[in-house]
């Protein structure tokens, strides 16, 4: 099968992260299911696209599982089939202290974060087990906090962590199935959330800092990369970040 007819979902594909998954999909000839909270964003996304034709938008929450079924539902029903899902979805908490977190604070970030994407994975694995050809991707979208925590992020930080024993666990189990499972792991893409890295943000000396960010564009090219993989091989862990960023040694 060629990406030409292969079918992507990607969620949280109305800004940042997923904005740029869902147009590099696009120009490489993807159909495209664009998911997201809210219809106008996605839309506008969409109009940016190589080809409208070959895009879907289904607003979809993803902590809820009525509303994560109907996406799969919608995209079944639209392209046939589901080859590659971007579990991109994610929120963050306020950055407070811990104790100052409240639990509704907790829970907001655990639903989308961890609740959602387990969500989007069971639906995809029960696409993509009784699909003919056989089997998928799922890309699950990690975080450099999935290794190293930032100060006063522990909600984001815990879910982040928790990503990665869906991965690993997803990955097990799809393989009877021939679905590949793996995780893209960003550290500083210029999004929206991550314009505050380019004023000063608080590291973990206590210190503020301007952190360096790269083209969000290039994250896009690495989920095009995994996704274009055969299904006999698979990228488990794959980090792209801003190389002057502060992570590897002591900053």
């Amino acid at each position: 099968m060629t990406s030409n007819s292969k079918v992507a979902i990607v969620t949280g594909a109305g800004s940042g992260i997923g904005k740029a998954a869902a147009l590099a999909l696009l120009a490489h000839g993807y159909r495209v299911v664009l998911a997201g909270r809210r219809s106008g964003p996605l839309a506008e996304v969409i109009a940016l696209g190589a080809a409208p034709e070959r895009a879907l938008a289904v607003p979809t929450d993803v902590s809820d599982a009525d509303s994560v079924k109907a996406l799969f539902d919608a995209t079944v029903s639209a392209f046939g089939r589901v080859d590659v899902l971007f579990n991109n979805a994610g929120v963050g908490a306020p950055a407070i202290a811990l104790e100052d977190l409240t639990l509704a604070q907790w829970n907001n970030v655990v639903d989308i974060n961890l609740t959602g994407m387990f969500l989007c994975i069971q639906q995809a694995f029960r696409v993509m087990k009784a699909q003919t050809p056989l089997g998928g991707r799922i890309i699950n979208n990690g975080s450099i906090s999935a290794t190293t925590p930032r100060p006063n992020s522990i909600a984001y930080t815990a879910t982040k962590h928790a990503v990665t024993g869906l991965t690993k666990a997803a990955s097990l189990d799809g393989r009877k199935y021939d679905i590949a499972v793996g995780q893209i792991d960003v550290g500083n893409a210029a999004t929206e959330m991550a314009q505050r890295m380019a004023t000063g943000i608080l590291q973990a000396n206590g210190d503020i800092a301007i952190e360096p960010l790269m083209d969000v564009n290039i994250v896009g090219q690495s989920v095009l990369y995994m996704a274009n993989l055969p299904l006999e091989a698979n990228v488990m862990f794959h980090t792209v970040m801003a190389t002057k960023m502060p992570f590897a040694g002591r900053g």
